[in-house]
């Protein structure tokens, strides 16, 4: 599965499109979901009172979707050896950084999804509230 580089354009691009889903869900996760909240809590502490520039950094990026999934990226380039158009260290530095770009698009969508899923729900509840308090008053006259 490695040999990314014999296979079709098209077949490389379906690549770096499937890979990119799995980075955008592992650091949407971690810099977002409330499984992941205390830890995310200490470093954004770490991440503004630490005293070195270094250390300051280093916590942030478990704070950062964007930054995060240059990490992530990391790994899984490591893991399957993705190369795109070049082979060598230029095919990994163009994958790496269309793995990055794509994946940010995907946690983009995902994000703005969320905001709507977010404000039908408090709108039909809102609503909900509304029906409920026009029922007791018609029912209490």
């Amino acid at each position: 599965m490695g040999d990314y580089l014999n296979l079709p354009l098209s077949i490389q691009v379906t690549w770096l499109f499937l890979l990119s889903i799995p980075i955008a869900c592992i650091a949407w996760t971690v810099t977002h979901e409330e499984v992941f909240r205390e830890p995310r809590e200490y470093c954004q502490q770490k991440s503004q009172q630490c005293k070195t520039l270094l250390q300051r950094k280093f916590f942030y990026l478990f704070t950062c979707e964007y930054c995060f999934s240059h990490y992530v990226t990391i790994f899984i380039l490591v893991i399957t050896r993705y190369q795109l158009l070049f082979s060598g260290w230029r095919g990994y530095l163009l994958a790496g950084f269309s793995l990055v770009w794509i994946a940010n698009i995907y946690m983009s969508i995902f994000g703005r999804i969320r905001i709507v899923l977010k404000n039908d729900k408090l709108e039909a509840k809102i609503k909900e509230e509304e029906l409920k308090k026009g029922e007791e008053a018609n029912t209490g006259s």
